[in-house]
């Protein structure tokens, strides 16, 4: 990623530069919320689509800067591993949103964030990692030729991308290819409009499984990426208009206690999202109202349902794996590889909440022997 001089104008700007940079983070978005939509068939990937691209351009505008909105990925890949429904969604993107809502405003994104190790969160993400990758193969192997063929195209991108101001467009290359492959295959789906988004109540016991095996794994991951490190490279970039950290959680705890009632997947921000905008070519928000209006002619797109059945699965599959790639990255950056391995190997065992309850206790337990051991202790 190239230096900030500190020179950039904030602000609402629509040149080719804003367009490039406009679609650096859709080789997140799209397998993560299509993906979502497959395994729970009680979902309306169009309404998902819509929220996220209202999100998208009104953030653009309050921030006047390229603060991407992205669906929250822990909460993303354990509903895709374990399929659960559209009342637990809900549950957990009214309690993520209640929660940082009132963090943002009482000032605690700092003192929370302090206290949860740096080991854990890479734990976090290294089981998310294994969880989408064990997802990925089993769609890989259903339909390998496709599969192959995508991986290609995304790793031709990638390396394009990483040598040339080429944005990588690869994730909606294949999937456009996909539902050519498709509608060539099963014919052109029957033209339906978007229904409108009806209020969801959920129950009770949706409350309590939304908070144990979402809620709980989402949070340190919320803290530390699409909080803390998004507002710490906003002032990276933009050293005059960097974004508050405390702000950042009050936009996430609104988007989603607005949006997930009515049908809208758990969003947050992400600091390598605003990175790959950056790299692209976004210095305004600019880059997020044409990310919106994109993602809105999707929204229209996969109204009808057969649109989802038209994708080969080894589509979803590729686009999987470099989601879960992208996770595993980041989580060898790790301060204790023995509280992040614990973590993932546990994650695929019993499950990420309790994984992540004994790596917090492990991680506070090697703090204290550290501490022990210590001259003068």
């Amino acid at each position: 990623m190239e230096e900030s001089t500190g020179t950039e104008e904030s602000g609402i700007r629509i040149t080719l530069e804003e367009v490039a940079g406009a679609v650096g983070d859709f080789g997140t978005i799209f397998p993560i919320l299509l993906g979502v939509a497959i395994v729970c068939p009680d979902v309306n990937v169009s309404h998902f689509f819509l929220f996220l691209a209202a999100w998208f351009i009104i953030t653009g505008l309050y921030y006047r800067l390229p603060v991407p909105i992205e669906p929250m990925k822990a909460i993303g890949a354990i509903v895709i591993a374990e399929g659960l429904c559209a009342g637990e969604i809900v549950a957990s993107g009214l309690v993520v949103g209640a929660l940082f809502l009132l963090l943002g405003l009482v000032g605690g994104m700092t003192w929370l964030g302090d206290r949860i190790p740096k080991s854990v969160i890479r734990g976090v993400q290294a089981g998310l990692a294994l969880l989408l990758l064990r997802t990925s193969l089993g769609y890989i192997l259903t339909d390998l030729l496709v599969a192959v063929l995508a991986i290609g195209i995304i790793v031709a991108f990638f390396i394009a991308s990483q040598r040339t101001r080429v944005p990588d467009v690869s994730a909606l290359l294949v999937l456009l290819i996909g539902l050519a492959a498709g509608i060539a295959v099963q014919g052109m789906p029957p033209f339906r409009l978007m229904p409108l988004p009806a209020l969801i109540i959920p129950a009770p016991a949706d409350f309590i499984t939304g908070t144990w095996d979402l809620v709980l794994p989402q949070v340190p991951l919320t803290i530390a990426n699409a909080i803390l490190a998004t507002s710490l490279l906003t002032y990276d970039l933009f050293p005059k208009k960097g974004v508050d950290p405390d702000r950042l959680s009050r936009t996430i705890g609104a988007m989603n206690l607005i949006s997930t009632p009515l049908g809208g997947f758990p969003m947050c921000h992400g600091a390598g999202g605003l990175a790959a905008m950056y790299r692209f070519g976004a210095r305004t928000g600019g880059a997020n109202i044409v990310a919106g209006l994109f993602i809105l002619v999707f929204a229209v797109a996969f109204a009808p349902p057969e649109v989802l059945t038209l994708i080969p699965f080894g589509v979803f599959g590729a686009l999987l794996v470099f989601v879960a790639l992208e996770l595993g990255k980041h989580s060898a950056k790790t301060e204790s590889y023995l509280v992040t391995g614990v973590i993932a190997v546990l994650t695929l065992v019993v499950g990420l909440t309790v994984a992540f309850i004994v790596g917090m206790v492990l991680a506070y337990a090697l703090q204290w022997w550290a501490g022990r051991q210590q001259p003068g202790s």
